[in-house]
């Protein structure tokens, strides 16, 4: 993978390819994995895929704190490897659903923290590109909300070279005291 210098020099076209060819290798090297995952900054989803017709009683499945194995008894592992980060075993559970898949949900210790991947040995994702759930952002108060927006907006115009929200309010104030005052010298006034 390209460091993030490189990526920072290119144009937003190239961006948007080096973005796709990111996404469609990424996509290509989890598809190869024996189970889809998916996760949410608390928790992590995992569904196996299993013979129509397993029950319960014909796996094994171990939850700890830093790894998981998921097999058939009596055959090789489906998974098996240490977690790429720990998790809270009391509140992690596994069921079997219509008797063809595993869902397997992991609740994280590190609740701020995305997973690059499940078991420290399989192919990771690009954290940095992981963009939450929108309801997750109508779910928060006002404030938090106008913060988290305040905060990407801000973070979008600094990638574009723009000015931030903040300095934006200090250019439309002095604007403002500009015209109020017009009889001022205002030629050699400095933004810090």
């Amino acid at each position: 993978m390209a460091d993030a210098d490189d990526y920072d020099s290119l144009t937003p076209e190239q961006r948007e390819a080096r973005d796709k060819a990111d996404k469609a290798r990424e996509t290509a090297e989890q598809a190869t994995l024996p189970y889809r995952w998916t996760q949410e900054l608390g928790e992590v989803d995992i569904v196996v895929p299993v013979p129509k017709g397993t029950r319960g009683r014909d796996l094994v499945v171990v939850i700890q704190k830093k790894k998981l194995s998921v097999g058939l008894k009596g055959q090789d592992k489906i998974l098996d490897g240490e977690l790429c980060k720990e998790i809270k075993m009391e509140d992690s559970t596994w069921t079997i659903e219509d008797n063809e898949s595993i869902l397997i949900h992991l609740e994280k210790i590190n609740q701020q923290q995305w997973w690059e991947n499940v078991l420290t040995h399989h192919p990771k994702i690009d954290t940095r590109k992981i963009e939450p759930a929108n309801s997750k952002l109508s779910d928060l108060d006002g404030e938090t909300r106008g913060m988290v927006e305040k905060m990407m907006f801000d973070n979008q115009q600094k990638q574009m070279g723009k000015p931030t929200s903040d300095e934006l309010k200090k250019q439309e104030a002095f604007a403002k005291f500009q015209q109020a005052h017009p009889e001022m010298d205002f030629s050699k006034a400095k933004f810090s």
